[in-house]
């Protein structure tokens, strides 16, 4: 059965009994956001109800069902997969653009009045309940936030994970977690906090040192943490610590309890208190369980901050990381061409043969994200997955896209490369080139010292504007350290929001991935992940410029070279002498001699 049909057979029937619920309970519009309690980028199945209701499988998405209308809001890098996967469910694909109203927005402008507004408030951030709060207000239209209605009609509803909880340890964790306790502890105390609640699963596994499989492609556990000014206590379900960790966590002063204990001891907390919490990165139906009289006191969660500032010890880790992981891929390459044209290849081929490569290597944990290997028209979905039921097989003439990334003990990649598939044409190395100049271009760059992340979009889409050509996602996001591989508070994206929180600062690390993408043919992407270093002071303050940290060679048979400037090539050569001096003592036989083919001056 194929995933149309399914879509077909199944989304209509669930969206009729949603729809009963809602008459029966009085709603007039249910919005299911793609979330969790913790706000997560990836959900374990529990959580995953847009998918399941909708039939749309794509990471981000906010759908919207009423008595007459049903609706999924994406953005661009969604647009041909919704389209796709939307047909024939009675679901209307509502695409996101500057200047048209989102989800919250239309569900203010649409509902009747004095009507009512269903969502899960468990995964419902509280800035963006506030945000539709206000918008329904003008209408007098009522918020329900205390209620689940997918819950009565979700047959089969996965379970909670239960995956077990290790310790991530030295030499790979440099500092301790009493360390980050002791200096978390000062950032509540200089905000006047006697509390700090912290929902983020990626906040959690780095403060406590700890790391878990929960989440696909993150190594995070569902947990929730409450820290106090001489007590730590970490909510996750008992059977997931083991009686040796739990030791281990008990003498550095963090107490266990059971995950669904939160809710009790959120209302525990005296009314005096003072607590510190993230409004975008906790839920407004956890927050509802404080004592009224608790004062709030609002901000970025200090560890946000903290795990984005890599230390020279990490750092030095994260280099070694990248040796391995470009040496898999120079493997992965060469084992490419050997075999293109004598056999089948196919999408679903490169990712069995990539992630087969990278867990060859030491410290290999796990995929960082779910392989994106798209040939031709494929690549202009940005993140277009491969699946047994669609995919292309690799063959004629064109541009193979491949984004891939890995886990490891001692860090997170990411990475984008593109691949000539027979001839490519000239439109499409036009493209490659134009893509490349916007990289280098920001790769090259000086900046201040806290300059917000999202001014320095412009300097990568400069090139690429130049022609007229544009794309439609953010150039650069956050990356941890074997974490999520989307992490804040730095994003390089014109379209977010220019908060304090969003300076620049040493020790990032950011991806820098520029593209172009046209819809039916093909799409372009080149990324390499950078990290901020100290460049020096000067009488108009403190300057930082990127180190770049991945290591693989960029096609050079995807470009064309003379319409780099002479800069350009300058930079390109130099990377390309880095790769193979850092690579080549890794590899050997076909691996070696492609490396030393592809990193040849141009």
């Amino acid at each position: 059965m194929n995933v149309q049909t399914t879509i077909e057979q199944h989304v209509p029937e669930r969206l009729a009994r949603v729809r009963a619920v809602m008459a029966r309970e009085g709603v007039d519009a249910l919005l299911v956001p793609s979330a969790d309690p913790h706000l997560s980028e990836y959900l374990p199945g529990y959580w995953q109800g847009r998918r399941w209701l909708s039939g749309f499988d794509g990471s981000v998405g906010t759908l919207v069902v009423t008595a007459g209308f049903a609706g999924v809001w994406v953005d661009s890098r969604y647009w041909e997969q919704a389209e796709r996967e939307l047909a024939g469910s009675g679901i209307e694909l509502m695409k996101l653009l500057p200047g048209k109203p989102g989800a919250l927005e239309w569900l203010g402008d649409n509902v009747p009045a004095q009507g009512a507004v269903a969502v899960d408030g468990a995964v419902m951030a509280l800035a963006s309940a506030r945000q539709l709060e206000e918008r329904l207000r003008a209408r007098d239209v009522r918020l329900l936030s205390d209620r689940d209605l997918l819950a009565e009609v979700w047959e089969g509803r996965p379970a909670l994970p239960g995956n077990a909880v290790y310790q991530h340890l030295p030499p790979y964790a440099t500092v301790s977690r009493q360390e980050k306790l002791g200096q978390l502890r000062q950032a509540m105390a200089e905000k006047g906090a006697h509390w700090h609640f912290i929902a983020t699963l990626d906040d959690i596994a780095w403060l406590f040192n700890l790391r878990g499989s929960d989440v696909s492609y993150n190594p995070v556990f569902v947990s929730f943490a409450l820290i106090g000014e001489r007590q730590a206590t970490l909510f996750v379900e008992a059977d997931k610590v083991d009686a040796p960790l739990r030791r281990i966590l008990e003498a550095d002063g963090v107490q266990v309890r059971a995950y669904s204990e939160i809710h009790a001891a959120l209302a525990a907390l005296p009314a005096s208190s003072r607590v510190l919490l993230d409004p975008a990165r906790v839920t407004c139906g956890l927050v509802k369980h404080l004592n009224a009289d608790v004062q709030l006191v609002e901000g970025l969660n200090p560890t946000t901050l903290s795990k984005s500032r890599k230390g020279d010890a990490e750092l030095q880790h994260i280099r070694q990381v990248m040796a391995q992981d470009g040496a898999a891929l120079c493997e992965f390459f060469a084992w490419f061409e050997a075999h293109q044209g004598r056999e089948v290849l196919t999408e679903l081929t490169v990712d069995e043969q990539l992630s087969a490569a990278r867990a060859r290597r030491p410290g290999f944990v796990s995929l960082s994200f779910s392989t994106i290997a798209a040939f031709n028209a494929n690549g202009a979905m940005p993140h277009y997955r491969a699946t047994e039921q669609s995919h292309a097989r690799i063959e004629g003439d064109g541009l193979l896209l491949i984004d891939s990334g890995g886990q490891y003990l001692g860090g997170t990649t990411d990475i984008t490369r593109m691949v000539p598939i027979g001839t490519p044409s000239l439109a499409q190395k036009q493209d490659c080139t134009r893509v490349l100049k916007g990289m280098i271009a920001l790769s090259r760059a000086s900046f201040p010292r806290g300059i917000l992340s999202p001014l320095l979009d412009a300097i990568a889409r400069a090139p690429i504007w130049a022609d007229q050509v544009d794309y439609g996602h953010g150039t650069g996001h956050g990356v941890g350290y074997f974490m999520n591989v989307h992490e804040g508070p730095q994003v390089i994206a014109y379209q977010a929001a220019t908060t304090p929180q969003t300076a620049m600062q040493a020790g990032m690390i950011s991806s820098i991935e520029p593209g172009t993408y046209r819809p039916g043919a093909w799409g372009v992407r080149i990324e390499n992940l950078v990290v901020n270093r100290e460049r020096g002071k000067s009488e108009f303050g403190d300057f930082l410029a990127f180190e770049t940290l991945t290591l693989c060679p960029i096609d050079t048979r995807c470009l064309l070279p003379e319409r780099l400037t002479a800069e350009e090539r300058e930079w390109l050569n130099g990377y390309h002498a880095t790769v193979r001096e850092r690579l080549a003592p890794l590899l050997q036989g076909e691996a070696l001699a492609w490396l030393q083919a592809r990193t040849a001056t141009v």
